[in-house]
């Protein structure tokens, strides 16, 4: 079924055209993204789908019954409502409901006459059947790290605030989602689950992203918007690869064709023919439309090497570095809020805790860690702007750091763009060329050409500063690179010319970003910072690390719910209330836990969630052993249906044992 139809959609910039007669459609379950050169209007696209901007031709048709959640890249907030008021800002009738029955069981800890209104939003939520998507809800929160809804938007990181605009989307009862940029501030566990969201929902999805993982795990189709058009590719990221690539060669083929026609012709024109004739018209009217045709023009495959000072026999050695942090700046940190400061006489948590090493020359390394984990405040302490509380740096002689911070700042924002790069060289020397370049030819290998060079700073779109800033970066030739978060706001195109770059890289590398694909071709190490602050090595890429650790999850899991098993004695209602006349026959309960009866850590809503789970795993155990048995089936429909549910419950108890776990620790 048909959710979305785009027809005849354009919209022009500043200065030319966006786009121009864009059509397409979006389907029941399709999973499609937009890709393109940073400027070529993908963001404005995905507004004017949305709704946020008004095409200047076209038109917009949303199926009445699909709704639309939208996630931009900068989301926007009132900054006095609450984190439970924005997700919940929804006219969605089930997520009314919902809020209300989480505000009833807040209100229920602190007033017991409150259970009257408990008992209605109980009936109202058996009714509507909304518990496994209130279930669904709590899980979303979670993986975020979403706890305290009650504080204020005003008071949260754009970090926190993108995690919260995310979490809005997800939630809502839509059909359609929209995404700008949706990986942008999520660690790698929570991008590696938001992946799995995405695939797995039969949701219908258009987003804008440079995560390639995340574009071959999740979209069916890829939509480029070049040269003012879009053009569908049917396939993942992978598959859009293989066929341009093909395409490339096709057109630089007919392109050669062409010019070798061309050849031929022009010396023909120049000679004056007679224009008389209805085939020599036809034959000059064919020749003018092949000279002014659109001529091909191949991506730009620049790449170029830093004459990076050579490194001494000491590059960086630390010695039983140890950092800590009050309580309240290690939640900070979780919320990317960054500082290099705290006051040492209150610390009580460890983020990194005596940790040693010695960097070799050629060595890159990346940094594994989820938010908080303190990736930047070890960055911070290497290059010197954070002290340790204990240890030592030693700095060889000749190591000269380029340290990339996640948000750069300009000292003067108005001057243009070939001045600041000017700032480091008249004329830049590559180590592969013999002769020099001059900064503007420079610039406009990395995206800054024409009129852009002459515009102030102050003017540049916060990605385009990034990209300025990293350019000139890499221009002051540094041979121990420091990189934190360097893609994010780089289109595609953007960071294969980077990831070229520091494949053929001799300095050291120490990187931080959350791209996956990024880290796979740049690194081939990782440190990995523990919750505890240890920080201990893998030797591979950050794929096998993930694939490591969820093997290991796995091996846990399986552990769990075997012991799950074994502490709990599962009966039947009515045998239940037999055997315990204590409790009603209406209410099913474990029998040997001691977890259950200890409610002191958990919240009221926690503890009515433990005991649901209680009573739904052991139905959904039974359920799986069933569909086992019924696997032997010959008739290849009913095959589908019972494979297709024994995944579906599969995934479910893993959600549910992860989360049993969780609240068992704690009951």
């Amino acid at each position: 079924m048909n959710l979305l139809s785009i027809n005849n959609l354009s919209k022009i910039g500043r200065e030319k055209p966006l786009f121009t007669q864009v059509t397409f459609g979006l389907q029941e379950g399709e999973k499609a993204a937009l890709i393109g050169r940073n400027g070529s209007g993908k963001s404005t696209l995905l507004n004017t789908i949305a709704g946020v901007l008004q095409p200047d031709e076209g038109s917009v048709v949303i199926n009445k019954e699909a709704g639309v959640s939208f996630l931009p890249q900068n989301p926007l907030f009132n900054p006095q409502d609450t984190i439970r008021a924005h997700i919940f800002k929804s006219s969605s009738p089930k997520l009314k409901i919902i809020n209300e029955y989480n505000s009833i069981c807040e209100e229920l800890e602190s007033n017991p006459k409150a259970q009257e209104k408990y008992n209605q939003i109980m009936t109202t939520m058996d009714n509507q059947n909304l518990w496994n998507y209130e279930a669904q809800i709590s899980s979303i929160l979670s993986t975020l790290g979403i706890t305290d809804l009650g504080r204020k938007m005003g008071t949260l990181s754009g970090g926190m605030i993108k995690k919260v605009a995310l979490a809005q989307v997800l939630v809502e009862d839509t059909k359609i989602l929209l995404l700008d940029e949706p990986t942008n501030h999520l660690d790698i566990s929570t991008i590696t689950w938001l992946q799995n969201y995405l695939h797995d929902t039969k949701r219908s999805v258009l987003m804008v992203t440079h995560d390639r993982y995340f574009l071959d795990a999740v979209c069916t189709n890829i939509y480029e918007l070049a040269r003012n058009k879009l053009k569908l590719y049917q396939g993942n990221y992978s598959q859009y690869l293989e066929k341009k690539q093909t395409e490339a060669e096709i057109e630089a083929n007919t392109e050669r064709r062409i010019e070798s026609v061309l050849r031929f012709e022009r010396e023909w024109l120049l000679r004056g023919p007679c224009a008389r004739g209805t085939k020599i018209k036809a034959r000059i009217q064919r020749d003018q439309q092949l000279i002014n045709r659109e001529k091909f023009q191949a991506d730009k495959g620049f790449t170029f090497e830093v004459k990076g000072k050579r490194l001494g026999g000491k590059v960086l050695e630390l010695h039983n570095i140890s950092k800590n942090y009050p309580k309240g700046f290690v939640q900070a940190l979780q919320e990317e809020e960054k500082s290099t400061a705290a006051d040492s006489s209150v610390c009580t948590t460890p983020v990194i805790r005596n940790f040693s090493y010695k960097f070799t020359k050629g060595q890159k390394i990346g940094i594994f860690g989820d938010n908080g984990s303190g990736k930047t405040t070890l960055l911070n302490i290497i290059t010197g702007k954070l002290k340790p509380d204990t240890g030592e740096i030693e700095l060889g002689v000749n190591t000269k750091f380029g340290y990339y911070e996640q948000n750069p700042v300009f000292p003067n924002t108005n001057l243009t763009v070939l001045e600041y790069i000017k700032e480091s060289a008249e004329q830049i020397s590559l180590s592969n060329e013999k002769k020099e370049v001059r900064p503007e030819k420079f610039l406009e290998e990395f995206g800054f050409e024409g009129k852009i060079q002459y515009s102030p700073v102050s003017t540049l779109s916060g990605g385009e500063r990034k990209r300025l800033y990293l350019v000139k970066l890499l221009l002051e030739n540094p041979n121990f690179l420091i990189l934190d978060e360097p893609t994010n706001d780089f289109d595609i195109f953007t960071m294969n010319i980077l990831e070229q770059f520091l494949m053929n890289y001799e300095g050291c590398l120490l990187l931080v970003s959350h791209d996956r694909y990024f880290m796979d071709k740049t690194v081939d190490s990782l440190f990995i910072l523990e919750e505890n602050g240890d920080i201990s090595g893998f030797v591979g890429k950050c794929s096998e690390y993930i694939e490591f650790r969820e093997e290991n999850k796995k091996q846990k899991d399986e552990k769990t719910a075997l012991s799950f098993s074994e502490k709990n004695s599962w009966k039947t209602k009515d045998k239940f209330a037999n055997e315990n006349p204590v409790f009603t026959s209406s209410t099913t309960r474990n029998a040997c836990s001691e977890a259950q009866t200890q409610k002191k850590k958990l919240t009221f809503k926690e503890q009515k969630e433990f005991e649901a789970l209680d009573a739904e795993i052991p139905l959904l155990e039974e359920e799986k052993t069933q569909l086992e048995s019924q696997m032997t089936t010959t008739d290849f429909s009913e095959l589908t249906k019972i494979t297709n549910r024994y995944k579906e419950v599969t995934k479910l108890l893993e959600e549910k044992y992860g989360r049993w776990e969780e609240l068992a620790e704690r009951a």
